[in-house]
């Protein structure tokens, strides 16, 4: 019932007010980010929101409604999964959201579980904590990134609008930042989360059609974006990622485009193919960028994981 209850919310959030005409991309003048193809990750995905990549040079695929991690090498094939549906340990109910340290450890947002669970790079159960709190409804974590120097692990709680910030050195949530709403402190349904090499947070807000950036301590710096269909603009954003030069690549997964800003939210481009044309992805939603400058798109109702080098 609730792995139900879960996938119609995520394709009603994807879906929402898809009844309004399609906006042809190809026809906007927009600067070109371009990007050269490289694979297509597939392997009986159902449904995948999200992915990472470590320094092993593992490929981590969040394969959520078939409750696995699957784990691929950089040229796509097929290495080993792990996880089952369950309650637990090493078990899942709906992941929605993955996230990897700088020692390749694996964190997962169980959502249905109300809680992230850590796995070594080879699956592994290692620990877990909740994410549920004495106030509120239970939690739903859909995403999470890990601050490996201050061993701080960022969650976003969907469902209760807010960011909880839990110290892995103390074993403990130390923080909790967020209401509904649509002010600095507000959210609305965010969703995905990425962090800059200094340490600030980019979370996708779904229903407020924007980015928020928050400081290492859960500070509000700024929004990016907005609701509209022109450039700098969006309609569903679901993914972020930030690149080696700090320039933020946002999925939008209705109008099918990935947008590129400055760390700072002004609009740089639209991503494209090495001829200038703009790329059109079916429901992308997780992003990822390794060291390499290999980004890696979640086409989550096309079940792949796309894979192109970021040329400018």
């Amino acid at each position: 019932m609730y792995r139900t209850y879960r996938l119609l919310k995520i394709i009603f959030i994807t879906s929402l007010l898809a009844f309004l005409p399609v906006v042809n991309a190809q026809e906007v003048s927009v600067p070109i980010f371009r990007t050269q193809p490289l694979l297509t990750i597939q392997h009986n995905f159902r449904q995948p929101s999200d992915v990472v990549v470590g320094n092993n040079k593992k490929v981590y695929v969040l394969d959520g409604v078939n409750n696995k991690i699957k784990v691929f090498n950089l040229q796509g094939t097929y290495l080993f999964s792990f996880g089952e549906t369950g309650k637990g340990k090493g078990k899942f109910n709906f992941p929605l959201g993955i996230g990897i340290d700088k020692n390749d450890r694996i964190y997962v947002a169980d959502s249905g579980n109300h809680r992230v669970q850590i796995f070594t790079s080879d699956g592994a159960y290692l620990s877990q904590f909740t994410t549920n709190t004495d106030k509120g409804k239970p939690s739903d974590p859909t995403d999470v990134v890990v601050n490996s120097e201050l061993r701080i692990c960022y969650v976003v709680d969907n469902d209760n609008h807010r960011i909880i910030l839990y110290d892995l050195k103390k074993n403990a949530i130390i923080n909790i930042q967020g209401t509904m709403g649509m002010e600095k402190k507000g959210f609305r349904f965010p969703f995905l989360i990425d962090i800059n090499q200094e340490g600030n947070l980019y979370i996708v807000e779904v229903i407020n059609t924007r980015v928020k950036v928050l400081d290492p301590e859960g500070n509000y710096v700024t929004n990016i974006g907005g609701w509209g269909v022109e450039k700098g603009e969006f309609y569903r954003p679901k993914g972020v990622a930030i690149d080696s030069k700090n320039r933020v690549f946002v999925s939008d997964s209705y109008l099918g485009v990935i947008q590129v800003f400055d760390q700072d939210g002004k609009f740089l481009s639209v991503l494209g193919d090495n001829k200038g044309n703009i790329l059109k992805f079916e429901t992308p939603t997780g992003l990822f960028i390794d060291k390499k400058m290999r980004l890696y798109v979640v086409e989550m109702i096309a079940d792949k994981v796309s894979v192109m080098r970021l040329k400018d």
